[in-house]
């Protein structure tokens, strides 16, 4: 499955915040975004970078439920 931001439509390798993060972390940008980020969806292998989040609204869920990317 491809992982690709909602917003941008950009891949994790081609969004420097999960580059750099993934370097520090020794692993790839996917499987950081897989790990680390919490817009991730895994159903569909979606996410919103952080730029993307904050242009929709940094959109939330009440606890104990969490955004995640459709």
């Amino acid at each position: 499955m491809e992982l690709v931001c909602i917003g941008c439509g950009k891949h994790p390798h081609e969004i420097e915040e999960y580059v750099e993060a993934a370097k520090e972390e020794k692993m790839t940008p996917d499987d950081y975004v897989r790990q680390e980020e919490g817009t991730y969806n895994p159903k569909n292998g979606h996410f919103a970078c952080t730029t993307c989040y904050i242009k929709m609204g940094m959109p939330d869920r009440p606890y104990p439920d969490y955004w995640v990317a459709p």
